[in-house]
């Protein structure tokens, strides 16, 4: 499984590349969102890996979405596909792009990749294992090492993105008394917390479940966990009646290895008071 989601991150990620030295062309979508041809060709890739590797598995994907192409995913084993997190990241070419593809179980993520082609960097998680892998200059894994989210350091070190920031955000850092923050764009937030360079990240901004499915399966493996409105972990696969609210996030908070387990989970979680 996970041999596949690298060859076809990585072929997606050498694809966006070539197009990230140019001036791409820039569209917008219905959400008003911005995409690229790099969005749509990435996706095409993925998706022909996926579907001669596993036919009979449902891919959700983000631009396929956008066009209206929507499969059913009543088996509730499915992918999920951002072929580029982080558009307006590429757009700047500040290199906080990436490449996420996730595997859903039952509403679970239990295996993904995070790849940042313009970072020579990817992360994986599947079965409790997540490593980092590193890329070489022809887009092949020259190396991969095992991370861990790390117990929450002193001072706390609170990760946030950086295009979609809000000031609910900085109150929320504010009443926990966090000072240190980094910002970070698409799910490189979440490979952050799983290598042990972040505690914490906060988002209650919109996101899709595409958004986040991979790098949240990297950090699940590297022992944090994602916690939604409810203080329970994030779930995948919320299919509403109408299309704007399929496959929406709720507001989340990200959180490395923790000290006290979450009941039902298997994680743990940090004394500090938390703000949901």
């Amino acid at each position: 499984m996970l041999d596949i989601l690298e060859k076809a991150a990585l072929e997606a990620g050498r694809a966006i590349l070539a197009i990230y030295a140019t001036a791409p062309e820039i569209t917008v979508k219905a959400d008003n969102s911005p995409v690229t041809e790099a969005d749509q060709r990435a996706e095409d890739i993925i998706l022909r890996h996926l579907g001669a590797a596993f036919p009979e598995i449902p891919v959700v994907a983000e631009e396929c979405v956008a066009a209206g192409i929507v499969p059913d995913i009543g088996g509730e084993v499915f992918f999920l596909v951002d072929p580029l997190d982080g558009t307006k990241e590429f757009i700047q070419q500040n290199g906080d792009f990436t490449v996420n593809i996730a595997l859903i179980r039952q509403g679970v993520p239990v295996a993904g990749i995070v790849y940042a082609p313009a970072k020579d960097v990817a992360y994986t998680g599947i079965d409790g294992r997540a490593e980092r892998l590193e890329i070489g200059p022809d887009g092949t894994i020259t190396g991969r090492r095992r991370i861990f989210a790390r117990l929450p350091a002193t001072p706390v070190v609170a990760v946030a993105s950086r295009s979609h920031h809000s000031a609910e955000i900085e109150t929320y850092l504010d009443q926990q008394g966090i000072t240190g923050c980094r910002y970070s764009g698409s799910s490189l937030k979440f490979c952050l917390l799983a290598e042990g360079d972040a505690d914490i990240y906060p988002r209650f901004t919109r996101t899709m479940e595409w958004d986040t499915a991979a790098g949240d399966a990297v950090l699940r493996a590297a022992g944090g966990v994602t916690l939604g409105a409810e203080g329970v972990p994030l779930l995948y696969g919320k299919v509403a009646d109408d299309a704007e609210h399929s496959f929406a996030n709720p507001h989340f908070i990200a959180f490395g290895r923790r000290l006290t387990p979450v009941p039902g989970t298997g994680m743990g979680t940090g004394t500090r008071k938390q703000g949901n």
